[in-house]
Protein backbone atom coordinates (compact mmCIF):
# COMPACT_ATOMS: atom_id res chain seq x y z
CA UNK A 1 0.00 0.00 0.00
CA UNK A 2 1.34 3.42 -0.94
CA UNK A 3 2.12 5.57 2.09
CA UNK A 4 2.21 9.35 2.43
CA UNK A 5 3.61 11.64 5.10
CA UNK A 6 0.89 12.57 7.57
CA UNK A 7 1.54 16.31 7.30
CA UNK A 8 1.24 16.16 3.50
CA UNK A 9 -1.94 14.11 3.79
CA UNK A 10 -3.55 16.69 6.09
CA UNK A 11 -2.44 19.42 3.69
CA UNK A 12 -3.82 17.58 0.66
CA UNK A 13 -7.13 17.13 2.46
CA UNK A 14 -7.46 20.86 3.11
CA UNK A 15 -7.18 20.52 6.87
CA UNK A 16 -4.17 22.82 7.29
CA UNK A 17 -0.75 23.61 5.88
CA UNK A 18 2.10 21.15 6.38
CA UNK A 19 3.70 23.46 8.93
CA UNK A 20 0.47 23.74 10.90
CA UNK A 21 -0.01 19.97 10.62
CA UNK A 22 3.38 19.40 12.25
CA UNK A 23 2.42 21.76 15.08
CA UNK A 24 -0.86 19.90 15.64
CA UNK A 25 0.89 16.53 15.54
CA UNK A 26 3.55 17.71 17.99
CA UNK A 27 0.79 18.98 20.30
CA UNK A 28 -0.79 15.51 20.32
CA UNK A 29 -3.94 16.65 18.51
CA UNK A 30 -3.76 14.14 15.65
CA UNK A 31 -4.74 10.48 15.99
CA UNK A 32 -4.10 7.69 13.49
CA UNK A 33 -6.20 4.57 14.06
CA UNK A 34 -6.91 5.84 17.56
CA UNK A 35 -3.26 6.34 18.53
CA UNK A 36 -1.42 9.64 18.96
CA UNK A 37 0.48 10.46 15.78
CA UNK A 38 4.18 11.27 15.58
CA UNK A 39 5.85 14.04 13.60
CA UNK A 40 7.29 12.66 10.35
CA UNK A 41 5.21 9.48 10.32
CA UNK A 42 3.70 8.02 7.15
CA UNK A 43 0.22 6.59 6.77
CA UNK A 44 -1.79 4.59 4.29
CA UNK A 45 -4.73 6.41 2.77
CA UNK A 46 -7.18 3.89 4.21
CA UNK A 47 -6.21 4.57 7.81
CA UNK A 48 -8.48 6.52 10.14
CA UNK A 49 -7.21 10.03 10.85
CA UNK A 50 -8.69 12.41 13.42
CA UNK A 51 -7.31 15.95 13.63
CA UNK A 52 -8.15 18.26 16.53
CA UNK A 53 -11.22 16.16 17.34
CA UNK A 54 -12.55 16.08 13.78
CA UNK A 55 -12.55 12.96 11.60
CA UNK A 56 -10.57 13.50 8.39
CA UNK A 57 -10.89 10.03 6.89
CA UNK A 58 -12.06 6.57 7.76
CA UNK A 59 -10.74 3.09 7.10
CA UNK A 60 -12.18 1.39 4.05
CA UNK A 61 -13.34 4.55 2.33
CA UNK A 62 -11.55 6.97 0.05
CA UNK A 63 -11.92 10.47 1.56
CA UNK A 64 -13.62 13.21 -0.40
CA UNK A 65 -11.62 16.37 -0.94
CA UNK A 66 -13.31 19.55 0.23
CA UNK A 67 -14.34 22.21 -2.26
CA UNK A 68 -11.69 24.76 -3.13
CA UNK A 69 -11.74 27.90 -0.96
CA UNK A 70 -9.54 30.98 -1.35
CA UNK A 71 -10.55 34.14 0.50
CA UNK A 72 -9.04 37.63 0.36
CA UNK A 73 -9.29 39.22 3.82
CA UNK A 74 -8.58 42.80 4.94
CA UNK A 75 -6.95 42.14 8.30
CA UNK A 76 -7.30 44.88 10.94
CA UNK A 77 -4.59 45.90 13.37
CA UNK A 78 -4.55 43.87 16.57
CA UNK A 79 -5.47 40.60 14.89
CA UNK A 80 -2.87 37.82 14.65
CA UNK A 81 -2.43 35.33 11.83
CA UNK A 82 -1.30 32.33 13.82
CA UNK A 83 -3.76 29.75 15.11
CA UNK A 84 -1.47 28.68 17.93
CA UNK A 85 -2.98 28.16 21.39
CA UNK A 86 -0.30 30.54 22.72
CA UNK A 87 -1.94 33.57 21.09
CA UNK A 88 -4.28 35.53 23.31
CA UNK A 89 -5.34 38.07 20.68
CA UNK A 90 -8.15 37.37 18.21
CA UNK A 91 -6.74 35.41 15.28
CA UNK A 92 -7.69 35.88 11.64
CA UNK A 93 -9.65 32.61 11.45
CA UNK A 94 -11.79 33.61 14.44
CA UNK A 95 -12.34 37.07 12.96
CA UNK A 96 -13.61 35.75 9.63
CA UNK A 97 -15.58 32.90 11.22
CA UNK A 98 -15.96 31.15 7.87
CA UNK A 99 -18.36 28.18 7.99
CA UNK A 100 -15.70 25.77 6.66
CA UNK A 101 -12.16 25.07 7.84
CA UNK A 102 -9.65 27.58 6.42
CA UNK A 103 -6.23 28.79 7.50
CA UNK A 104 -3.93 31.71 6.61
CA UNK A 105 -1.34 31.79 3.86
CA UNK A 106 1.71 33.27 5.53
CA UNK A 107 1.45 36.02 8.11
CA UNK A 108 0.90 39.72 8.58
CA UNK A 109 2.12 40.92 11.95
CA UNK A 110 -0.27 42.03 14.68
CA UNK A 111 0.46 45.75 14.23
CA UNK A 112 -0.02 45.65 10.44
CA UNK A 113 -3.18 45.54 8.36
CA UNK A 114 -4.30 44.68 4.87
CA UNK A 115 -4.51 41.77 2.49
CA UNK A 116 -4.04 38.18 3.58
CA UNK A 117 -5.37 34.95 2.09
CA UNK A 118 -7.32 32.24 3.89
CA UNK A 119 -7.60 28.88 2.16
CA UNK A 120 -8.15 25.16 2.58
CA UNK A 121 -5.55 24.24 -0.06
CA UNK A 122 -2.33 22.97 1.44
CA UNK A 123 -0.38 22.78 -1.79
CA UNK A 124 -1.27 26.38 -2.63
CA UNK A 125 0.10 27.44 0.77
CA UNK A 126 3.27 25.42 0.30
CA UNK A 127 3.94 26.90 -3.13
CA UNK A 128 3.30 30.49 -2.01
CA UNK A 129 5.55 30.08 1.02
CA UNK A 130 8.55 29.10 -1.09
CA UNK A 131 10.53 32.34 -0.78
CA UNK A 132 12.84 31.47 -3.67
CA UNK A 133 9.96 31.95 -6.11
CA UNK A 134 9.98 35.72 -5.60
CA UNK A 135 6.25 36.43 -5.61
CA UNK A 136 5.41 40.14 -5.31
CA UNK A 137 3.66 41.70 -2.31
CA UNK A 138 2.95 45.43 -2.24
CA UNK A 139 2.73 47.59 0.89
CA UNK A 140 1.84 51.19 1.79
CA UNK A 141 4.20 52.40 4.52
CA UNK A 142 4.02 55.53 6.68
CA UNK A 143 7.04 56.58 8.75
CA UNK A 144 7.71 59.01 11.58
CA UNK A 145 9.66 61.66 9.67
CA UNK A 146 10.03 63.06 6.15
CA UNK A 147 11.40 60.82 3.43
CA UNK A 148 14.75 61.50 1.80
CA UNK A 149 16.18 60.40 -1.53
CA UNK A 150 18.88 58.57 0.42
CA UNK A 151 16.31 56.54 2.36
CA UNK A 152 14.46 55.47 -0.79
CA UNK A 153 17.72 54.61 -2.53
CA UNK A 154 18.93 52.51 0.40
CA UNK A 155 15.62 50.65 0.67
CA UNK A 156 15.69 49.84 -3.05
CA UNK A 157 19.26 48.56 -2.93
CA UNK A 158 18.72 46.26 0.07
CA UNK A 159 19.36 46.76 3.78
CA UNK A 160 21.59 44.69 6.03
CA UNK A 161 19.59 43.45 9.03
CA UNK A 162 22.06 42.71 11.77
CA UNK A 163 19.66 40.77 14.00
CA UNK A 164 18.88 38.38 11.10
CA UNK A 165 22.39 38.57 9.60
CA UNK A 166 20.98 38.99 6.10
CA UNK A 167 20.80 41.70 3.46
CA UNK A 168 17.33 42.14 1.99
CA UNK A 169 16.75 41.66 -1.71
CA UNK A 170 16.62 44.74 -3.96
CA UNK A 171 13.02 45.93 -4.20
CA UNK A 172 10.77 48.55 -5.78
CA UNK A 173 10.14 51.66 -3.67
CA UNK A 174 8.48 54.98 -4.59
CA UNK A 175 7.27 57.95 -2.56
CA UNK A 176 3.54 58.74 -2.42
CA UNK A 177 3.66 61.48 0.23
CA UNK A 178 6.07 63.40 2.46
CA UNK A 179 6.19 60.48 4.93
CA UNK A 180 4.63 57.69 2.86
CA UNK A 181 5.97 55.25 0.28
CA UNK A 182 4.97 52.07 -1.53
CA UNK A 183 7.24 49.04 -1.38
CA UNK A 184 7.07 45.83 -3.43
CA UNK A 185 8.87 42.89 -1.81
CA UNK A 186 9.70 39.47 -3.19
CA UNK A 187 10.67 37.94 0.16
CA UNK A 188 8.99 37.68 3.54
CA UNK A 189 11.44 37.99 6.40
CA UNK A 190 10.03 38.44 9.90
CA UNK A 191 8.86 42.07 10.29
CA UNK A 192 11.01 42.89 7.30
CA UNK A 193 9.81 46.41 6.45
CA UNK A 194 9.86 47.53 10.07
CA UNK A 195 13.38 46.16 10.48
CA UNK A 196 14.57 47.78 7.25
CA UNK A 197 13.25 51.19 8.24
CA UNK A 198 14.63 50.91 11.79
CA UNK A 199 18.08 50.05 10.41
CA UNK A 200 17.98 53.33 8.48
CA UNK A 201 16.80 55.42 11.44
CA UNK A 202 13.06 55.50 10.73
CA UNK A 203 10.08 54.07 12.61
CA UNK A 204 7.03 52.70 10.82
CA UNK A 205 3.80 54.31 12.02
CA UNK A 206 1.43 52.48 9.66
CA UNK A 207 1.86 49.42 7.44
CA UNK A 208 -0.78 48.08 5.07
CA UNK A 209 -0.48 45.32 2.46
CA UNK A 210 -2.52 46.13 -0.62
CA UNK A 211 -1.51 43.42 -3.12
CA UNK A 212 -0.36 39.81 -3.22
CA UNK A 213 0.81 38.89 -6.72
CA UNK A 214 -2.15 39.68 -9.01
CA UNK A 215 -4.79 40.03 -6.26
CA UNK A 216 -5.47 43.56 -4.99
CA UNK A 217 -7.06 44.69 -1.74
CA UNK A 218 -9.09 47.30 -3.60
CA UNK A 219 -11.94 48.81 -1.58
CA UNK A 220 -12.48 45.77 0.65
CA UNK A 221 -13.50 47.10 4.07
CA UNK A 222 -11.33 46.41 7.11
CA UNK A 223 -12.36 43.20 8.86
CA UNK A 224 -14.26 41.80 5.87
CA UNK A 225 -13.46 39.23 3.18
CA UNK A 226 -14.40 38.17 -0.31
CA UNK A 227 -13.84 35.08 -2.42
CA UNK A 228 -11.02 35.38 -4.93
CA UNK A 229 -12.57 35.42 -8.41
CA UNK A 230 -12.05 32.59 -10.86
CA UNK A 231 -10.00 34.88 -13.11
CA UNK A 232 -7.80 35.96 -10.18
CA UNK A 233 -7.38 32.35 -9.08
CA UNK A 234 -6.41 31.12 -12.54
CA UNK A 235 -3.80 33.87 -12.93
CA UNK A 236 -2.50 33.29 -9.40
CA UNK A 237 -2.01 29.57 -9.94
CA UNK A 238 -0.49 30.18 -13.38
CA UNK A 239 2.13 32.39 -11.78
CA UNK A 240 2.69 29.99 -8.88
CA UNK A 241 3.13 26.78 -10.79
CA UNK A 242 4.82 28.54 -13.67
CA UNK A 243 7.56 29.45 -11.19
CA UNK A 244 7.96 25.96 -9.71
CA UNK A 245 11.60 25.11 -9.29
CA UNK A 246 12.80 21.92 -10.97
Amino acid sequence: MEEIRLNKYLSDMGVCSRREADRLIEAGKVLVDGKTALVGMKIGRQQTVVCDGKRVSGAGAEPVRPKRILLAVNKPKGVVCTTSDRDRAVNIVELVSYPERVYPVGRLDKDSEGLIFLTNQGELVNQMMRGANGHEKEYVVDVDRPLTDELLRDLRAGVYLEELQVTTRPCKVWATGPRQFHMVLTQGLNRQIRRMCAALGYQVTSLRRIRIMNVNLGNLKTGTYRSVTREEYEELTRQLWGSRQS
